[in-house]
């Protein structure tokens, strides 16, 4: 392993970078201080802080549908649609998930959730303007820690799909 990637595991080796590093995907990492005196979201809040496109910058949302966990990801930018996240499932009726269950299904803190390397699989459904970027960000897995890679390599190492989701 190479001085570089051995660095990048004692920093920042959430579960879903190492996750990443497993799966020999390419991605990078984008490190920044969360303000919380500005107001902004965790989400927001990391765009800014990373210069990013708020479109280009996902957050990871858990749900219940019909009772079962369910991983959301749409830009942060957005809203959840939860009538649309559970059409997407083959679903009847979701909600927001609790934050504790959230936490203990998925071994992230709310504000750090990753769609990567959580405890747990679940469901996991990306949002469809992801089709037209070439990189998505979301969370590494803390906060203050966002990775960028392909959306194709993101729903792959989530068993995930897309679908309109976001309002």
């Amino acid at each position: 392993m190479a001085k570089k990637d051995a660095a990048r595991r004692t920093t920042h080796g959430t579960p879903a970078v190492v996750a990443l590093d497993r799966a020999g995907v390419p991605y990078e990492l984008h490190a920044y201080t969360h303000d919380a005196a500005s107001g902004l979201s965790y989400g927001l809040g990391a765009a800014a802080a990373i210069g990013a496109d708020p479109a280009h910058v996902f957050k990871t949302l858990m749900a219940e549908v019909d009772g079962a966990l369910v991983v959301a990801v749409v830009p942060v930018d957005r809203s959840l649609d939860l009538k649309a996240l559970a059409r997407a499932v083959g679903g009847k009726r979701a909600t927001m998930a609790d934050p504790g269950a959230a936490q203990r299904a998925t071994g992230y803190v709310v504000g750090g959730i990753s769609p990567l390397g959580q405890k747990h699989r679940h469901p996991t459904v990306l949002d469809a303007t992801a089709d037209a970027l070439d990189r998505v960000y979301v969370s590494g897995g803390r906060r203050g820690l966002d990775v960028a890679l392909a959306p194709a390599d993101l729903l792959r190492l989530t068993d995930g799909r897309t679908a309109p989701i976001a309002r």
